[in-house]
């Protein structure tokens, strides 16, 4: 257990071969720009809108907005602890390669493991919205609509990042219009004022008001810190980021900031704008938006919505198969595995990687996936504790005199952070504590008899050569 909070050694791998050369890197093609563009795609405001947000409403009611208000602000200390751990270990394997080197290799390995978890269920769950949004040009089944999104965003993973960046840059031009249509209209019919906000309802089965107690909210917070999410997406691509040092925190911070906005201010306008305390708790924002406007109007919002959750799977495809390309560059499984899942394609993508999470999560769009957000907000809040306790420990050693961008009131920030999360997280299910926690302990035996034995060629966390001359 003294492997979980020592520093894991950087490694240059050896190489399929035998050799020990420097370990493959991506190529470093897009700015700041191009960054935020991908980043904000993966965040997919208009799909969380649609998709996440109204299941809230349905539990939280009126106190939506603040308890997302309140999952934002937590992310802010997020953010911070993202962009200067992204900044001191630029890698496509994101949050493991920082914690592993900060933190110690089982604390890496089980942050990898609820990535991993993350990424596998969301993309197909968000892809499943797609036929609810496809209904008014054509009615499909929601797995079969769900796996054509996944398998075209597999196909658009294997591509250039570049040409990806411009691709979802585009889709999510129309994402921002269809949030900004819909707080318009919500503003511009106003049934309450500012004050519902605070009111604390939602509409019961008898159709009374109930009191959504404060004890709701902070369990709900679980979801609300899934809201924004992706804005960790920059630390994924900072292999690829140019002069990650800078871009990494400044696309971090920007994403979370414009997401934010894109999210909750269409929220407040839904709150304000619905026409009683049901139809708030219902959710239906397609049909709140044909009732302040027209047929035409829902029929193109919920077409933005389609492209915004189709941009969504191409960035996921694209964050997850870099994850796994990261791990098979860093040992994480038997020889033959890491071989090729490390192959890298002629647009210079993974791309045996992209189509070992593409594929799988085509076939997920045909389970039933009912518990799975309960589960992802246990995860996604499990990983941004042992960040913040990786980021606790980021300026032990070396690293304190390391050329980084540093978060302002370092340790509070993370102390408070690690304190606010493992509260959260007590609030949870029991369910779905139960899921998460069993897959951490697999993957806790699997890092006890075939990781840890194999220390020397197995789990070596590496830092591209570049990526350290670049800060």
């Amino acid at each position: 257990m003294t492997d979980t909070l020592r520093p894991a050694e950087l490694h240059v791998p050896p190489a399929p071969d035998g050799s020990h050369s420097s370990p493959r890197t991506l190529k470093r093609s897009i700015g700041v720009v191009g960054g935020t563009l991908l980043t904000l795609s993966c965040v997919t405001p208009a799909s969380t809108l649609f998709v996440v947000v109204p299941d809230l409403f349905g539990s939280l009611g009126t106190a939506t907005a603040l308890t997302i208000a309140i999952g934002s602000l937590l992310c802010i200390a997020v953010a911070f602890c993202y962009s200067e751990l992204g900044t001191l270990i630029p890698s496509a394997g994101g949050e493991y390669a920082m914690v592993s080197t900060m933190a110690g290799r089982l604390a890496g390995w089980l942050v990898f493991v609820l990535s991993l978890l993350v990424v596998v269920i969301v993309p197909p769950v968000i892809a499943m919205g797609t036929a609810d949004y496809l209904a008014p040009i054509v009615h499909l089944d929601p797995s079969v609509a769900g796996a054509g999104v996944m398998l075209l965003a597999t196909l658009a993973g294997l591509l250039d990042l570049r040409a990806n960046a411009w691709i979802t840059g585009v889709f999510l031009v129309l994402e921002v219009i269809a949030a900004a249509l819909v707080a318009v209209l919500g503003f511009a019919h106003s049934e309450r004022g500012l004050g519902s906000l605070a009111s604390m309802e939602v509409a019961g089965a008898d159709g009374h008001a109930d009191v959504v107690t404060g004890m709701l909210v902070v369990s709900g917070l679980a979801i609300a810190l899934f809201v924004t999410q992706g804005f960790s997406t920059a630390v994924y691509l900072s292999e690829e980021l140019e002069n990650p040092r800078r871009n990494v925190a400044r696309t971090v911070l920007a994403t979370l900031a414009i997401s934010t906005a894109i999210i909750l201010v269409p929220v407040v306008a839904i709150t304000l704008g619905a026409a009683d305390l049901s139809e708030l708790t219902g959710g239906d924002i397609g049909a709140m938006v044909t009732a302040w406007s027209n047929s035409a109007t829902g029929t193109f919002v919920s077409l933005c919505v389609a492209l915004a959750i189709i941009n969504a799977g191409i960035v996921m495809v694209i964050q997850n198969s870099r994850v796994l390309f990261a791990s098979a560059r860093d040992k994480a499984w038997p020889g033959p595995v890491n071989t090729v899942f490390a192959k890298l394609g002629r647009f210079g993508s993974p791309w045996v990687a992209t189509l070992a999470v593409g594929l799988p999560g085509a076939a997920l769009c045909f389970v039933n996936l009912d518990t799975l957000y309960g589960v992802t907000g246990v995860s996604v809040t499990g990983m941004y504790l042992l960040v913040a306790v990786a980021a606790l420990l980021a300026r032990r050693g070396h690293h304190h005199h390391a050329a980084a961008w540093r978060m302002p009131l370092w340790p509070a920030v993370p102390l408070v952070l690690i304190a606010v999360l493992a509260y959260i997280l007590t609030q949870q299910e029991t369910e779905y504590l139960v899921w998460t926690g069993g897959i951490a302990a697999a993957a806790t035996l699997y890092w006890a008899f075939y990781l840890r034995p194999r220390r020397d060629t197995r789990w070596l966390v590496s830092i591209p050569e570049d990526a350290e001359t670049s800060l």
